[in-house]
């Protein structure tokens, strides 16, 4: 990799931990402990549209200067329809967070027997101080704290599959689109709603413009545009893995075993297969998930609501405020897993609202001047959005009917 593309590496790496947060941990675990490989076809998919989705959002904001949220809101000029916009992003938002936290709380409950409330609080915490480092010592330090956080969710859900392979001719199988029922819809939303996360969206938008500013056009953009394609790729690689791992590591290990359709009774049950290091290195690659994801969504939110609404919440204050929904339902008695799940069916409704806008601006020349949208770009971006509006019009059909 060439000196001058090394140093530009970072804001995808901080973007791609949103695609690895316990949302994705839960939405992976269950389909591979309830339906085996049978669903190995959407984590590839998901990562494949990943790529192209997180390429264009840190493109919006290289060549523009500006993020989505931003860029949104200076095109609506009807309060109303931005203060709309808003609502529907501030609730995948709170979506996102509550993934986040409750991840955070399940693993401190795991590792020292914490009560989830009392998880749910340290999780929220440490994402405070992490926050505090980025307003402090700017992105490049964020960036750093978050791919430390990358590195140990890499290693703590990777492990169990090096100690139990899984079965080569059944993975490729599940390649193969296909589903089996309504539950098998629902968690393959699940999966696309925690892998093509809509706060990833606007957060890499802006994670770009932090890094780099406008860069105008020539020599110097050209080689960001360059770098960005290496990060992004390099980060969907180890997402992309990671999550496979997971619903692979379910799948020969989990299927079939009682209660392993939550996180608790998986990391129970890779415990008892694999062996309690396995278990533990899990509960640990969870803990960082959620702390790491759990920063990143804090940031995408404070940019959501000032983009849009143009009110700045000092990010401290609104990383205290948004806990408050995730607190509520850990002292609810909700099953927490189950929780995750749901909200990652959420945040797939919420897709198309990012996902759309993101097209549409990077391909008008106007906007993005030489670097607007191929053609064949922006067909493969329009057709990635139309399978996840139709996958979420099947899902609420199949729910509906009882099919």
């Amino acid at each position: 990799m060439g000196r001058r593309i090394l140093p530009l590496l970072g804001p995808a790496l901080v973007a791609g931990v949103a695609y690895l947060d316990p949302g994705n941990v839960a939405s992976n675990m269950t389909a591979g402990a309830l339906f085996g490989y049978l669903l190995v076809w959407v984590v590839l998919l998901a990562n494949t549209m990943a790529w192209l989705i997180q390429y264009l959002s840190a493109k919006l904001g290289i060549v523009t200067g500006k993020s989505l949220p931003e860029l949104l809101g200076e095109r609506m000029k009807r309060p109303w329809a931005r203060r709309a916009y808003w609502a529907q992003a501030e609730l995948i938002a709170m979506a996102t967070d509550l993934a986040e936290v409750i991840g955070g709380a399940i693993a401190l409950n795991l590792l020292f027997g914490l009560p989830l409330l009392w998880g749910g609080v340290i999780t929220g915490a440490v994402s405070l101080v992490v926050l505090a480092i980025s307003q402090r010592r700017g992105a490049r330090a964020f960036e750093r704290v978050i791919t430390s956080f990358l590195a140990i969710i890499v290693v703590g859900f990777c492990f169990s599959i090096v100690i139990s392979p899984p079965d080569a001719a059944a993975t490729l199988a599940g390649v193969v689109p296909r589903f089996e029922g309504t539950s098998s819809v629902l968690l393959a939303a699940s999966i696309l709603g925690a892998t093509i996360m809509p706060h990833a969206i606007y957060a890499h938008s802006a994670l770009s413009r932090d890094r780099f500013g406008l860069v105008r056009a020539g020599a110097r953009r050209r080689l960001v545009l360059r770098a960005t394609r290496v990060d992004v790729t390099i980060a969907l690689a180890i997402a992309g893995t990671v999550n496979l791992v997971m619903l692979l590591v379910a799948a020969s290990t989990l299927q079939g075993v009682a209660g392993t359709d939550t996180l608790q009774g998986a990391h129970d049950a890779i415990g008892e297969a694999i062996g309690p290091v396995a278990a533990t290195l899990f509960a640990i690659g969870l803990l960082a998930s959620g702390l790491a994801s759990s920063s990143v969504g804090a940031y995408a939110g404070s940019e959501i609501m000032g983009g849009l609404l143009r009110i700045r919440v000092p990010l401290l204050w609104r990383r205290v405020i948004t806990l408050i929904p995730a607190l509520l339902v850990l002292g609810s008695g909700i099953d927490p897993t189950w929780a995750l799940v749901l909200s990652q069916v959420l945040l797939s409704f919420g897709i198309p609202f990012a996902l759309i806008p993101l097209v549409a601006l990077t391909a008008k020349r106007e906007v993005m001047g030489d670097d607007v949208n191929r053609r064949f770009t922006t067909v493969l971006a329009v057709a990635a959005a139309v399978f996840l509006v139709v996958l979420n019009v099947a899902l609420i059909a199949l729910t509906v009917t009882g099919a």
